[in-house]
């Protein structure tokens, strides 16, 4: 059997079909906020983020979730930021973290949140 190759395989309920994904808002998302398309998942801002340890705030994390068209999820973990600042302080790449969470707020707070 081929698709049980390796002794695992992918569950259906954590599959995403991307191609069902409606990515309309990702994509105003980063017309408006560039540096939302600019983040490479390296986790530096997961690893200071003082609300991570406690509620798993990740601003990678919640860039990963509209991505895929989590929105939901996503919208759980951005109501634990505190806006303080420090993931943007130890970004390799300089992002905004600030102006991506209010442009998030923004974008997907006028649709009604799946």
């Amino acid at each position: 059997m081929m698709d049980n190759i390796f002794g695992f395989k992918i569950s259906p309920s954590s599959a995403i079909n991307m191609d069902k994904v409606d990515r309309a808002l990702f994509r105003e998302l980063c017309r408006v906020e560039p540096d939302a398309a600019r983040c490479m998942a390296c986790g530096s801002c997961s690893a200071t983020c003082p609300a991570a340890a406690f509620s798993g705030m990740s601003i990678r994390k919640v860039l990963l979730c509209l991505q895929r068209g989590r929105e939901k999820e996503a919208f759980g973990m951005m109501s634990n930021c505190m806006l303080c600042g420090k993931c943007m302080m130890v970004c390799p790449r300089g992002i905004n973290t600030r102006r991506i969470i209010l442009a998030i707020s923004s974008i997907y707070g006028k649709e009604e949140v799946k």
